[in-house]
């Protein structure tokens, strides 16, 4: 017990969450009496408990959870804060209340979840019960199920959203449990109550036994409707009324109106998916449709037919399709396809509903005309077919091509037309069918029932008797006067048999108006507010007001509803009732001669007015004694004044009929101009239009009333007006002399233009041009303005109106204003001749079409909606390519809008959203025009057309900023004002989030601002709910943004009717009621405002641009056609490119793959191409002629080099549009295609563009078909270009295409084929061979045998190139060839004999294409070599042709002693003596040991026998995702560089390298820092390498200057990201890592090229200051870049001179251009410009004058400030700054400076005289050298430059020798690098001696000893290395293998080798070194088998003996 009293004493919410569940028991029992007593809903106490009440449901003790349970419910039903709670407890609920055995847990439960509903948390508690339908226990599931069936019998369909209930359902009928699927009935049965059949086709596919008992059950469910029982607490009115009508036994009414309103919420079409078909059709349906054989248009038909069953079918243009059906329906002899053809546009119209409503004009009058067919079958197709059809479009629509054929002659038409109009009328409301419609359908109808044929009499009958049913009788009967009685009789009868689509019971009154049709509309106001303003209205009395939508139920007499024209009483009569309600002493006084009495009388009167009730007022009476003698004729002006007011009292509170009006208003009229009596004149009068209508007291009076008092009249609703007449009397008026009644005229006109609108000006147009402009100005005044709501004329005329938010109902008035101006039709008038005018090929003839268009409606004014093909005409124009034609068509659309007024909604969809198109453009003035039209158009409409379907979606969609902003902003202006919108809505709400993301900072911010209107009508919950389908991290911005947009979110604007619904009855609230109904407006008001002042300058702008256009465009007449193809011709669109590939990716569009072209793929690339090239070129591009595609080329040529970037965007579809050209027979075209071809890919090397695959696949295996042409020019065109994009797409990549090839069947191809793969592995040597070697040449080989002989010429001579390449190893890969053939490749291998000269040239090319193909930042100067590139190739293209220079380029590591020793002394040269060294003694240390390497398998020979190609690899790998990877290939690299020896085989892959190094930099910043689990000190070892490796690069100052611009600068990018990352300073050594880097950094810009790191600075500090928004502010990263610059600047005076300041200048000037010195001087930091100017002024001071003359590579000078700030500087520091210093450099060898002294150009020039004649050529030499040894920094170079590569060489190597023998280093043979074909000179072979790669270059002396020392090294490492490798040779020892074969020759062997790798390395530095095939014959060859080598000793020796003796 001890422990009870302890928990006793705690507070509640403690016990609640003690361990004792007896604690917890009495806590939640107190709890529960707290939270009864509790009376204030927001009391603190309640939010203790927020946390806990989860914990009162999932109590783990039953009996404690039962009473916790409770206390929940109590909570959830009291506290203000239980909403919060919802997601938490109804999941407990769930999971822990569900599964309990007590059935009192499980209710209590359910009871929670309802509770939280009535709350207003449905959705969430919706959500958490679907959610335990997925729960394994049935229990839970089947609890789940009840309470969903409980709260939807409770609450209704309205707030339980039944779609996702529906869908879950037919997967609950498949569950096990029988308990789930009893269940799961029961829930179906619920709400088939709620939706009826609207249920039946989702659960269509469940088992058919219980769809069988289903439907039993169904049968047994009441056909009541259900009502909503319980309700939420924001339907608490509701509540009351629902329990009152209780009280009083039900109400009918009332639940006819929930009924109404819950059906429409589920529609069963909605439930289904819908399917697209197009795609679908039979691929020849369009043939065969129109096929002879029918049964062959039979098929195609039921293809169709199979296609259209689907339910719901997606939109898209099936116009064609329709096209083609309409075709047979109308043509089509065999009755069969008609019937056919009728039932697939049945289902079409069924499956699209309203998307089918702008086809169903077209289709109806054929229809219509072909029920001439007797054929029942036939007629019953056609019947349905024209009623699905009727169903997506409105009578109003079709009304025209129904009226045509009613006079049509044959009878069957007639009949079936009739029926077709009664079937209509059923689907009608009286709203739906006004009197404009009704009145030309009943004239017709009228003929009908007059007819001699019986059947047609009859079905006249039906259709009037429909309509009588529909409209009722007051609407039809006028139309019924001359029927007799006998016909008359017959429409009732047919009237009382028809049942109706909304189900009014038959036997009812025929006036009675039913409430329904409102009822669905309804639904938009907030709760069923609806349904009480109908019953409210219906209680007041007064007259009605005409159009009003909304009829009330005749449930008051009707003489209490209708106008009331009571018959005019007798003046007896009068004075009789009149004495009844008035004093005696006043009847007698009224006609006294003394004015005092007559004033008393008139107070008396007045009293006795204000005290009536009424019902009891005889208003008639009363008026006639005030009209009494002396009536209106009263001279005392106090007695006037009284009776006037007396008047108004009588109208305002009596029931005032016209009668009564009658006898008060002429005398009214008199008095109004009456200085003192006027304001009481014009009150009466108010008073009495208020009571009888204005439109009806308006005619009374304009004809002698001043216009002054209907000018005040903008409290009434004008629209009600009889325009005719009014018009006429303010025609008159504006005659009047008196200036006064002109002036009031106008002012009228103003108030009347707020209702009419524009067209009201059409009447005046010819008046006086001085009353038009005056009449102008006051419509320019009301420009913006809305006519307001009437405040007067609601008490009892507007009582039915209550406005339910839909447009339609002031669509409705627009239309009765508009009906009643006479329209024009001018259908006939747009002929077959203008259409085609408007759509011809010439822009002007298309002009003078849309002139006549327009002239034509500015003659009609007003006109029929009936306007034939123009539609489509002017759909065209809207794209045209010519702006002003564009324009010109958008005003005409404009015109067409106020011309035919509200008509103008049904082409909304067919050319209102073409004109949303518009608003794309990328000119502004016609963007502005396009949105004048979408405001002239919305105007006339209304919201509603354009929000309802997918239309506006699909227009959001497209990513074009200036359409994305123009139409939010259009959205943004018209949705305030709406007060319902249609669903549809919805759909745009992705498309706005995607906005809200878009990179157009524009196009945000007019999302952001369209949120919250957008919120206003679909609620934050469904907005939020939308972002359920976003990226997390967009999801979270968007949410945010929605928070605050719920925040500004504008209320619904209030239908302006709600103060009379609030107003019951009685005579007071009727003076108040015009007041709350101001004060309404007024808040609604306020609330618009801010729309309306943008609809206000939306206005204004309009008129104004239709101004201009109006000004523009007849001005200019003569334009030339070029003037519409200004603009670029691509258009980038963002993610255009990538969007494509993931298409062609996802097999959405065709894949580009085909023999020949058919007619989908180039209509898909029409369409791919719409959105980003240029109207007018694709038109070019695609035309039928040829010539046209000439001319488009033409422009492609043109525009190359100015839209690069448009290009590179568009580049996938030109080069799919250019394989469509190759499939041309025309030669021309093909040629000039080749032309741009090459420039193209010129213009991408330059760019250094990459083709992708997606580019690639879908044009190189087009290109190569063309490689087989018969024609020469075009063959060596395609290998020109084939050539050429090997620069942009990898050789390797290439090889397979190529490949493919030479599979043709068209011999030229394979052997153009064939030579270009030759060339390939002669360029890139056989790393191309793809898959791989062995494989390609086996291809290859097979060709040896064609029986065509150039393909086997090119066949044998490519294995030749193959075998130059790469050896005997050949003879492997090919594989087992046929003996002819193999003899055949033999000879030809012999007769070649020249591989040490052929192959080098061309391997030399692979690098500066390997280089543009691996980087995209090679340096800007690198690209010029890589342009020679292909010229140089070409030359080397005819594998026979093997020129001279050829041999200038020795092949390394290679030495052909089979030539040497058949030369028979040719050469006249004298060769130095050898020197004698002792071979024995050299070799016998070091015999070839027993080799520890493996013998490497032949495959990997192939590939990787050269260095090059292993470094390519192992830099491959430094970028490698894998860490461990990277760290083993950046350990190999720096191997290589920290030995001297080797470290220059890295030479021209540094760039390689870096980009490399870069981007595993880039790696590791974005992935591994990010990836939690990596091991951190892994990264840090990533990083030691990275930097460790870079700084041994960048000491080796001749590897550190290869490194290009663009590479330093994404390095430098790299370092300074990597020095500025936080995350580094959190690891342990990150200190030491950033210490690291800045070491780097400094040497970096030390070691770099001078002029290369200063650019790449520049360029990056560009860049990072233009990241930097608005400039604010200079970040850390700017900060670091110039902190390097100032170093660079701190070292300029020892660089200068190895500056290009050219270049330098070049950089600044652009610098400056996109920096001019304002917007430097913005930045906050002033860093940025001091930078700048110290860099400048620092040049200056050390160039002087001269700088100036290094702005040599600026175009424009003037485009910056540079000349002038260079200038400025020079002024100032002139007199201080002495010449720079020119012998600051740090290396003589680096020296660029020219000799400035003539006298040594003359000295050197004499010199090269000499070396340059055969007889001085030793002198030449020696003199060179002492010159040179003299002058160590004198520079060579210049006249080395103009000599021939042969020249150069032969140079080098004599001061070689020369220096040699004099420093007694012995002299060294050559004999070695002659070549035996020289003959006429006796000039040594081009073999460098000026170091070797192994050997020192500081002159030291370098004994055989030394090289024999090295290689004992080499040979052990190189053995130790073999022994552990597992598939591949490292690096270094790849290095050491071209110095192992030298052990067994001697040494001037291994020196001449040596050199020569070291020449060419020298002269091929920046080639790439995959050319150095270690792998030669000869020597080269004992590589393969190191075994043999010690065989080969002896031969060498005998045969370099022999060679000596020789040469003596």
């Amino acid at each position: 017990m001890g422990d009870d009293s302890e928990w006793m004493k705690l507070p509640i919410d403690q016990k609640c969450e003690h361990k004792l569940w007896k604690a917890r028991l009495n806590g939640y029992e107190e709890a529960l009496k707290l939270f009864q007593k509790i009376d204030d809903e927001k009391s603190p106490e309640w939010s203790k408990y927020l946390g806990l009440i989860k914990k009162f449901v999932t109590d783990s003790n039953a009996v404690a959870q039962l009473k916790g349970l409770e206390a929940a419910l109590a909570y959830v039903e009291n506290a203000h804060v239980a909403g919060k709670t919802t997601g938490e407890v109804a999941s407990g609920v769930v999971n822990k209340v569900f599964n309990q055995p007590k059935a009192r847990a499980k209710e209590l439960g359910e009871d929670i979840c309802l509770m939280y509903i009535e709350i207003e948390k449905g959705e969430a508690i919706q959500e958490e019960l679907l959610k335990g339908l997925d729960n394994k226990n049935p229990k839970i599931i089947v609890a789940c199920i009840e309470t969903l069936r409980k709260a939807l019998s409770e609450f209704g369909s309205k707030i339980i959203s039944l779609k996702p209930i529906i869908k879950v359902l037919p997967k609950l009928f498949e569950s096990r449990e029988k308990a789930v699927r009893d269940e799961a009935k029961l829930l179906a049965v619920e709400i088939y109550r709620w939706i009826r059949d609207a249920l039946r086709p989702p659960l269509q596919n469940i088992n058919s036994v219980q769809l069988k008992e289903l439907e039993e059950e169904w049968i047994k469910v009441s056909s009541a409707a259900p009502k909503q029982t319980r309700f939420l607490r924001s339907q608490q009115e509701l509540k009351a009324k629902f329990e009152q009508q209780q009280g009083l036994g039900g109400d009918a009414d009332g639940g006819d109106d929930d009924e109404e309103e819950a059906v429409p919420q589920v529609d069963a079409y909605e439930l289904l998916e819908a399917v697209e078909i197009l795609s679908k059709l039979p691929k020849d349906f369009y043939e065969k449709i129109e096929a002879k054989k029918w049964q062959e248009r039979k098929e195609a038909l039921e293809a169709v037919e199979v296609l259209v069953k689907n339910p719901k079918l997606e939109s898209g243009d099936y116009a064609d399709l329709v096209k083609a059906l309409k075709k047979v329906v109308g043509k089509d002899t065999n009755v069969m396809l008609v019937a056919l053809a009728a039932k697939c546009l049945a289902g079409l119209a069924t499956g699209l509903r309203k998307k089918f409503g702008q086809y169903a004009g077209h289709v109806v009058p054929t229809i219509l005309e072909k029920f001439k067919e007797k054929k029942p079958q036939v007629v019953q197709a056609l019947q349905e077919a024209i009623d699905a059809i009727f169903l997506t479009t409105t009578l109003q629509n079709i009304s025209e091509d129904i009226l045509a054929v009613m006079d049509n002659k044959n009878p069957t038409i007639k009949q079936q037309t009739s029926l077709f109009i009664a079937r209509s009328f059923r689907h009608c409301t009286p709203s739906t069918l006004p009197k404009s419609l009704l009145k030309p359908f009943c004239a017709a109808l009228l003929k009908h029932i007059n007819d001699s044929a019986p059947e047609v009499r009859d079905a006249g009958f039906e259709a009037l008797g429909t309509a009588l049913k529909v409209a009722g009788e007051k609407a039809v009967n006028p139309f019924l006067a001359d029927v007799d009685k006998l016909k008359l009789d017959r429409i009732k009868e047919c009237a009382e048999k028809v049942e109706l689509v909304y189900g009014k019971k038959t036997g009812g009154a025929a006036e009675k108006k039913e409430g329904k049709p409102v009822a669905g509309k309804a639904a938009a106001l907030p709760g069923p507010a609806g349904d009480k303003e109908t019953k409210d209205a219906a209680t007041k009395p007064g007259p009605l007001k005409k159009t009003s939508a909304v009829k009330v139920r005749g449930c008051l007499k009707i003489s209490c509803l209708v106008n009331l024209v009571m018959i005019c009483l007798q003046i007896e009569v009068c004075e009789e009732k009149a004495a009844a309600v008035l004093p005696a002493s006043c009847i007698q006084q009224l006609d006294s001669g003394n004015w005092k009495e007559r004033l008393a009388c008139m107070e008396e009167f007045q009293k006795a007015v204000e005290l009536m009730e009424r019902s009891e007022m005889p208003c008639q009476a009363l008026v006639r004694m005030l009209a009494k003698k002396p009536g209106w004729k009263e001279t005392n002006f106090q007695v006037m004044q009284m009776k006037l007011h007396i008047v108004a009292l009588i109208a305002q509170k009596g029931n005032f009929s016209k009668t009564s009006a009658q006898v008060v208003l002429d005398g009214l009229v008199d008095k109004v101009g009456d200085v003192k009596c006027g304001t009481n004149a014009k009150e009466a009068m108010t008073a009495i239009a208020e009571a009888c209508q204005l439109p009806w007291t308006a005619e009374q009076v304009s004809e002698q009333c001043p216009f002054s008092l209907l000018s005040k009249y903008k409290i009434f609703d004008f629209s009600l007006l009889n325009v005719k007449a009014f018009i006429s009397n303010v025609k008159t008026a504006l005659a009047a002399t008196n200036p006064a009644v002109r002036t009031s005229a106008i002012t009228l006109l103003g108030v009347m233009y707020l209702y009419v609108g524009p067209s009201l000006r059409m009447f005046f147009e010819d008046e006086k041009p001085a009353l038009l402009s005056q009449i102008d100005a006051e419509f320019e005044k009301m420009q913006g303005q809305t006519a307001p709501a009437p405040t007067r004329g609601i008490s009892r005329h507007n009582v039915g109106g209550v406005d339910d938010g839909e447009e339609e109902e002031q669509e409705e008035v627009g239309n009765d204003v508009v009906d009643l101006l006479p329209r024009t039709d001018i259908g006939d008038k747009i002929t077959a001749e203008l259409v085609s005018k408007i759509g011809d090929k010439n822009w002007k003839i298309r002009k003078e079409g849309l002139d006549e268009v327009t002239s034509i409606i500015n003659e009609a004014k007003f006109i029929q909606p009936n306007i034939g093909e123009l539609p489509a005409a002017l759909k065209g124009r809207l794209n045209d390519s010519n702006k002003i034609l564009v324009q010109q068509t958008l005003s005409i659309l404009q015109q067409l809008a106020t011309a035919m007024g509200p008509n103008i909604k049904q082409y909304v969809k067919n050319l209102g959203i073409p004109v949303i198109t518009v608003l794309g453009d990328s000119k502004n003035n016609v963007r502005a025009a396009a949105l004048a039209t979408v405001n002239a158009w919305a105007e006339q409409t209304g919201m509603k057309e354009w929000l309802e379907g997918e239309d506006l979606s699909e227009e959001l969609k497209k990513e074009n900023p200036f359409l994305r902003q123009e139409l939010l902003g259009w959205l943004a202006e018209k949705l305030p004002a709406l007060r319902s919108v249609p669903s549809d809505l919805l759909l745009c709400v992705p498309h706005l989030y995607s906005c809200l993301e878009d990179r157009n900072g524009d196009v945000r911010k007019k999302a952001q601002d369209a949120l919250p209107f957008f919120m206003m009508h679909l609620g934050f919950e469904k907005m939020a709910k939308a972002t359920g389908k976003l990226k997390p991290t967009s999801k979270d911005q968007v949410l945010a943004m929605l928070e605050k947009a719920k925040a500004n979110m504008p209320a619904k604007p209030a239908p302006p009717a709600k103060a009379s619904s609030r107003v019951v009855g009685g005579a007071a609230p009727a003076k108040f009621q015009p007041t709350s109904a101001f004060a309404d407006d007024l808040g609604s008001n306020n609330m618009e405002s801010k729309p309306d002042l943008k609809k206000a300058k939306a206005g204004g702008l309009s008129s104004k641009t239709k101004g201009v256009q109006g000004k523009k465009v007849p001005s200019k007449p003569n334009l030339k056609e070029d003037d519409d193809k200004s603009g670029p011709i691509f258009i980038i669109v963002p993610n255009g490119k990538e969007q494509r590939m993931k298409e062609e990716k996802a097999l959405k569009v065709l894949k580009w793959n085909f023999t020949t072209p058919r007619d989908e793929y180039i209509e898909q690339l029409k369409t791919q191409m719409s959105t980003c090239v240029a109207k007018w070129l694709q038109d070019e591009m695609f035309h039928a002629d040829f010539q046209h595609h000439n001319k488009a080329l033409t422009v492609m040529i043109e525009h190359l080099e100015s839209e690069k970037d448009g290009v590179i965007s568009c580049l996938d579809l030109i080069l799919k549009w250019l394989t469509l050209r190759f499939f041309d027979t025309n030669t021309s075209v093909l040629m000039k295609a080749l032309e741009y071809l090459k420039l193209l890919f010129n213009m991408l090397s330059q760019e250094e563009y990459h083709l992708t695959e997606n580019e690639a696949s879908s044009f190189i295996p087009y290109l190569i078909l063309k490689v087989g042409e018969p024609k020469d020019v075009i063959r060596k065109d395609v290998r020109a270009i084939l050539n050429r994009m090997c620069l942009i797409y990898p050789a390797s990549k290439m090889f397979p295409f190529i490949m493919e090839g030479t599979k043709s069947k068209n011999s030229k191809q394979r052997a153009e084929c064939l030579e270009e793969l030759g060339c390939l592995v002669g360029s890139y040597g056989m790393n191309v061979c793809q898959p791989t070697p062995g494989k390609a040449l086996k291809e290859m080989a097979a060709h040896i045998g064609d029986r065509d002989n150039t393909v086997r010429n090119a066949a044998l001579n490519t294995i030749v190139t193959v075998y130059n390449v790469h050896g005997d190893q050949v003879f492997k890969l090919i594989g087992n060839l046929s003996e002819k053939d193999m003899s055949m490749l033999e000879e030809r291998i012999k007769r070649s004999a020249k591989r040490p000269s052929s192959a080098p040239v061309r391997q030399a090319e692979e690098k500066p294409q390997r280089t543009q193909s691996i980087s995209a930042n090679t340096s800007m100067i690198r690209k010029g070599q890589a342009e020679d590139m292909s010229s140089k190739l070409n030359q080397n293209r005819n594998v026979g042709n093997h020129s001279e220079t050829a041999h200038t380029v020795p092949r390394e590591f290679q030495l052909d002693l089979d030539e040497i020793e058949n030369d028979n002394g040719t050469v006249r040269c004298e060769m130095p003596a050898l020197v004698q060294h002792k071979l024995d003694d050299i070799f016998e240390p070091v015999l070839i040991p027993e080799p520890k390497i493996r013998a490497v398998s032949p495959h990997f020979d192939d590939m990787h026998s050269n260095t090059a190609s292993t470094i390519n690899f192992v830099i491959s790998q430094v970028a490698s995702g894998d860490i461990n990877t990277s760290i083993q290939a950046l350990t190999q690299i720096d191997e290589v560089l920290k030995q001297e020896d080797k470290a220059e085989a890295m030479s021209g892959h540094i760039d390689q390298f870096l980009i490399a190094t870069f981007m595993q930099l880039r790696l590791i910043y974005n992935t591994h820092m990010a990836d939690e689990k990596l091991d951190k000190d892994e990264i840090v070892r990533l990083y030691s390498c990275i930097i460790g490796s870079m700084i041994t690069l960048f000491q080796i100052e001749s590897l550190a200057r290869e490194a290009s611009t663009g590479v330093l600068k994404d390095l430098m990018h790299g370092l300074i990201t990597l020095m500025l990352d936080s995350r580094i300073e959190d690891l342990e050594e990150g200190e030491q890592v950033i210490r690291s880097v800045n070491l780097l950094v400094v040497k970096v810009l030390e070691k770099s090229d001078q002029t290369n790191i200063l650019s790449a600075l520049l360029v990056l500090l560009q860049d990072s200051l233009l990241a930097t928004a608005n400039l604010e502010v200079a970040p850390k990263f700017s900060e670091l870049v110039m902190k390097c610059l100032w170093r660079m600047v701190r070292l300029l005076p020892e660089t200068i001179n190895s500056i290009n300041l050219d270049r330098i200048l070049l950089d600044i000037h652009i610098f400056m251009k996109v920096f001019p010195k304002e917007k430097l001087k913005q930045c906050k930091s002033e860093f940025p410009i001091r930078t700048l100017k110290t860099l400048l002024h620092t040049l200056c001071k050390l160039k002087g004058p001269k700088i100036l003359d290094h702005l040599t590579m600026i175009d424009n000078k003037n485009e910056s400030e540079l000349e002038a700030h260079l200038c400025r500087v020079m002024k100032h520091s002139m007199d201080q700054t002495g010449k720079a210093d020119k012998d600051t450099e740090k290396g003589a060898s680096r020296i660029e400076e020219k000799a400035s002294k003539a006298k040594v150009n003359d000295i050197l020039a004499e010199i090269f005289k000499k070396i340059g004649s055969k007889e001085n050529t030793k002198e030449g030499l020696a003199e060179l050298y002492e010159y040179k040894k003299k002058y160590s920094d004198a520079d060579i170079e210049p006249f080395l430059k103009n000599s021939s590569q042969f020249f150069q060489s032969y140079v080098e190597r004599g001061l070689r020798l020369i220096e040699t023998e004099r420093e007694g280093k012995g002299r060294i043979a050559t004999s070695t690098g002659i070549s035996p074909q020289m003959e006429g000179t006796c000039v040594p072979a081009s073999t460098h001696t000026v170091s070797s790669s192994i050997g020192n270059t500081n002159g030291e002396e370098v004994g055989p000893s030394v090289y024999l020392e090295r290689l004992k090294i080499l040979r052990q490492r190189c053995g130790l290395d073999n022994a552990k490798q597992e598939d591949r040779t490292p690096l270094t020892s790849l290095l050491s293998k071209p110095t192992l074969p030298t052990v067994a020759s001697s040494t001037d062997m291994l020196h001449s080798k040596l050199s020569q790798l070291r020449e060419s390395r020298e002269q091929y530095q920046h080639l790439d070194l995959d050319s150095n095939q270690t792998h030669s014959s000869g020597i080269g060859t004992t590589l393969a088998s190191p075994s043999s080598a010690a065989a080969n000793i002896d031969d060498l020796k005998k045969r370099l003996e022999r060679i000596k003796s020789s040469r003596k």
